[in-house]
This record gives structure tokens, sequence and C-alpha cells, in this order.
């Protein structure tokens, strides 16, 4: 997940400064750190060019982490007209400007900024502000295990009401696939059932398999993307994971498009990519380039497992090639 931050003042600059200073200590990611201040001539801040609002209204486009160094004030009025759904709106994290409290306020579940808060407060050793009731009552969290597990939320109503049982104290009842009890259980994990519950969730059933020619422009990969999966009618959150070769994980356009739509990027060696039995479209440039004839196809297959099918071949779009796979679920 990419970070990006904001602070407007001095005291801002250095709670930042000693984010990243021991990010790198951790061989965490930086955070990319930008300054309202017109007067910041620091190594490592990004001046803010434009209004707040554009640089906010941009990093919830690009899905990114989004961490205020200031006020809640100032964070909740600046992302209040981009926020839309808790099950992707991006994560947004506040830290007072003297670096005490890291407190998560949107998107703290499945958008991971409670996660991400806790580890913020360790490197700075602040006190992390989680507020949402499953954490503060160390209660089982349906959203959460959906995240964790890859699952597609089927009826989102239902988390609430899942949520509260576990609040409450109450057990929570979680039936899979082939084996749904007769009773109501609160949780079902299958692709389709005609059992009763109060929560459904799915197995994500694609895998995305890509080739890429370096820098790739962004924006035109992620439209690529998005215009091959709506020909299939298959959305974002059907996406088990991206799969490319090893020697494609530093893209900027695959990165992009993971961060984006919250998907793991899975890569294999050639030798791995070779290895794999099957008939697949073949080509010498390729095989010359990365040693493997085809990556699309061969990465989607490996990234969806046992018994996938390929269920659209390799596409020669633009500068990349894409192929789609479907899990044994």
């Amino acid at each position: 997940m990419k970070k990006t931050a904001i602070c407007f003042t001095e005291d801002g600059m250095h709670v930042l400064e000693k984010l990243n200073r021991e990010a790198d200590r951790a061989g965490i990611e930086k955070i990319v750190a930008y300054t309202d201040s017109k007067d910041c001539d620091n190594e490592g801040f990004i001046r803010l060019d434009g209004t707040l609002s554009g640089w906010v209204r941009d990093r919830f486009e690009e899905h990114s982490a989004i961490i205020f160094v200031g006020s809640t004030g100032i964070a909740v009025r600046m992302i209040a007209p981009f926020v839309k759904d808790k099950l992707s709106d991006s994560p947004v994290i506040v830290i007072d400007d003297t670096g005490r409290f890291v407190i998560p306020i949107l998107s703290g579940h499945v958008g991971g900024a409670n996660k991400l808060a806790l580890t913020l407060a360790k490197l700075l050793d602040a006190v992390p502000v989680i507020t949402t009731s499953t954490d503060l009552h160390d209660a089982f969290s349906a959203d959460v295990y959906a995240k964790e597990n890859s699952l597609m939320i089927r009826n989102r109503d239902g988390i609430k009401k899942v949520n509260a049982k576990a609040i409450e104290g109450k057990p929570v009842t979680i039936s899979f696939k082939d084996y749904p009890p007769k009773e109501e259980v609160d949780i079902i994990v299958s692709d389709q059932t005609d059992r009763e519950y109060s929560l459904l969730l799915s197995p994500k059933p694609y895998t995305i398999g890509i080739g890429m020619k370096k820098d790739k422009d962004v924006k035109e990969a992620e439209e690529s993307i998005l215009n091959e999966l709506k020909k299939m009618d298959i959305t974002t959150d059907m996406i088990y994971a991206v799969c490319s070769i090893d020697v494609k994980k530093d893209e900027k356009a695959l990165k992009h498009f993971c961060d984006k739509y919250s998907l793991p990027l899975l890569v294999f060696d050639s030798e791995m990519l070779n290895r794999l039995q099957g008939e697949f479209s073949s080509s010498e440039f390729v095989k010359e380039t990365v040693g493997v004839d085809n990556v699309c196809e061969r990465a989607a297959i490996l990234g969806a497992g046992y018994k996938a099918e390929l269920v659209l071949k390799k596409q020669a779009l633009s500068g990349m090639t894409l192929a789609v796979a479907k899990r044994r679920i």
C-alpha cells in the first residue's frame, strides 16, 4: 500500500522525518511526504502544488493511505467530499504534530488504517487511538476476516449484524462451502448457497496475468486492464491476485493498479513459469527478453493454483499482454 502524508508546520515535518528514519531502520517502505509550507526546503519533502483539497482528491483516486500530520478537524473537512464507501475508501490517519497520538479516522478495517496506525505508532513510540468497537472489545470482526482471507463480501449489511453479535460476546458461527449445518449460521463461506445466513462471503474466483513493457504509462495500463475485465463482466473485487514475472515486480503501472484496487501482486521467476505444463501462446521475442515464451497466461494459471482454467487467453494490448484464469473453488 502506498502511504502519502501531508504536514503543515515545522513540528509536523520533524514527525515525518522521524517516521521515515525509523521506517528505513525497520526495512519498511518510506512515506511520500508533502508539506503545505511555502518556505520548506527540507530534503525528502515535496511542496504542495495546488490546493489541499485537490491533493486529497488525487490520493483518494489512487487509493493511497493518507496521513495528516496536524489537527483532526483539518483532516475531516478535507476528506468529507470524497468519502463514499467503507469497503473502498482510502485509509486515513491523523497524527498530531508532536507525534504523541496516531488516530485512524477512516477505513480502519478493510482499508487497513487501524493496522497501519499501530505500525506508525510503534515507529514513533506514540499512542495509537483505535475507536472501532470490535478492536476495543477484542472481538471478531467480519470485515477484517473477509479481507485477511481474500473473500468477497456479498451482502454488506450482514457485517454490522455479525459484528454487533461478536461485540456482545455471543459466539459467531461460520460454515464452509460443502458443510453447511441445517440451522441458520452467521457466516457462510461459499460461491453460492440456499442456506440461511447473516453474511455471505465468497472466494475471489479470478487471477489476472500481465506482461508489460518497461515504464508503461500508469493510466493507460489501468484503463486497458479495466476494459478487458468489463468485457467479461468481472469487477475488481472478484480478483484474487494480479500475477506477473519477478522482473516486473517494481513496474509502476503494476504497483499502481494493485495499490489502487487493494490487490496482491504475485510474481514468479522464469524457471517456475517455464516449468508449468500446458498449451500457451508463444513468443520468441518475449523468451529472448525475459527467459520465458509467455508471461501473462503462465502467471495467471500459477497464481490461480491447482486445476485453474484459462478463461481469457493472451490479449495483446498497447505495450502489455493480459490473460485471465479462473480458480478452482
